[in-house]
């Protein structure tokens, strides 16, 4: 299979490098250092349409592959992993819930403005007592006279508590079916809609420049046309959305990966001991050879399962699979970078410290590591 990229996948490639160049990698160190989310960087994105990559442009988007996605995401995230985890987040569990199964009153008034980087997106599935268990959720929307009241808490929602996020699309219980099991619905509650706040930003060990947060639906009434879709069957469509989100973040992890191999292989190179760069020494050599080796198997995993879903074929075990390799290999590449380091890679003050940092939570993103190999596992017949 060719994964060449296309004449216009490669011009997005290179409007994300070079925006990425020029306005995120600058500035990284700031954004970690005061832990906010940049909505000025992600407004700029909008501008230049990188906001609605995956909505077609009927929608305000820019309808674009998943394979030209993914390369773009490789560019924004070699830069800095926290703003492409707002952008990742946004492009898909944030907009593809509305575009799949919102009307085209409710896409019209949603997600063209998503699309279009006006307003940033979020979806609230986790919860206190529910991650992985997705069933597990409490948050209930009951019907009423006029729409439906929505009560309960969502936890570690990203991109909700913005000055540019329009509101959340969330996951509810709405019942359950004549056997006893709870129906689900997904539902959209703006931002100023009353009895709907939010709690401080989250602390996390990385990506200290998204903006997570605990969000709280006390006696939240919403109409009829905020829900998207059949209130009883939620859970399945936004399951299937998660499977794009994985291969997000496969390729968030490879990006990540990439950019610690391109810092150890330049500080290796001018890091001199025992009269000559280690790079010279074959301990380092060999590191690098394998952290090559497993950077390209990365790359080839989450291209091929994003060509797939271009193709319209299946493409749920090679999502899983990608993002389960993908986001392994990051935190032992950023382990590996440090080590080729040494003290300085240690010290806050570097470079790959940070992508250290933000490595860790890709294998707990878009569906824990545990979970990916259960889907796997589901896919193979098992």
């Amino acid at each position: 299979m060719d994964f060449s990229l296309s004449e216009d996948e490669a011009a997005l490639q290179k409007l994300a490098h070079d925006f990425a160049t020029r306005e995120i990698q600058p500035q990284a160190a700031r954004f970690w250092e005061e832990a906010r989310c940049p909505t000025e960087i992600l407004r700029q994105m909008g501008e230049l349409g990188l906001l609605g990559l995956l909505v077609p442009e009927e929608w305000g988007g820019a309808g674009v592959s998943t394979v030209g996605f993914v390369a773009a995401m490789e560019e924004i995230g070699h830069a800095d992993q926290s703003i492409a985890a707002a952008w990742q987040a946004h492009v898909t569990i944030g907009s593809l819930p509305i575009l799949l199964n919102g009307d085209d009153a409710q896409r019209e008034r949603w997600l063209r403005p998503l699309a279009e980087g006006r307003v940033l997106g979020a979806f609230g599935l986790t919860e206190p007592t529910a991650g992985s268990d997705a069933a597990a959720i409490k948050t209930r929307a009951e019907k009423v006279d006029g729409g439906w009241l929505i009560n309960g808490q969502k936890a570690f929602i990203s991109n909700a508590g913005t000055d540019m996020s329009f509101g959340v699309t969330l996951l509810a219980r709405t019942g359950e079916d004549d056997r006893g099991r709870p129906r689900f619905g997904v539902f959209v509650v703006e931002r100023d809609t009353p009895g709907y706040h939010w709690g401080e930003k989250l602390r996390g060990i990385g990506w200290r420049a998204l903006d997570t947060r605990e969000l709280f639906f006390d006696d939240v009434l919403v109409p009829d046309d905020h829900v998207l879709g059949d209130p009883s069957g939620g859970l399945a469509k936004f399951l299937g959305t998660l499977d794009v989100g994985r291969i997000s973040i496969a390729a968030l992890s490879t990006s990540l990966a990439q950019a610690v191999f391109d810092l150890a292989l330049d500080y290796a190179k001018m890091r001199e001991q025992f009269g000559q760069p280690i790079s010279k020494h074959q301990a380092i050599q060999f590191k690098l050879a394998d952290l090559a080796t497993e950077i390209e198997a990365c790359r080839w995993l989450t291209y091929r399962a994003a060509a797939l879903r271009d193709a319209g074929e299946p493409f749920r075990k090679e999502a899983a699979i990608a993002k389960l390799r993908a986001s392994k290999t990051a935190m032992w590449a950023a382990t590996e970078a440090v080590q080729i380091h040494g003290g300085y890679g240690y010290m806050m003050e570097s470079e790959v410290s940070r992508f250290f940092c933000d490595a860790k939570v890709l294998a707990i993103g878009e569906g824990t590591n545990e979970i990916q190999h259960l889907v796997i596992a589901r896919e193979l017949g098992c």
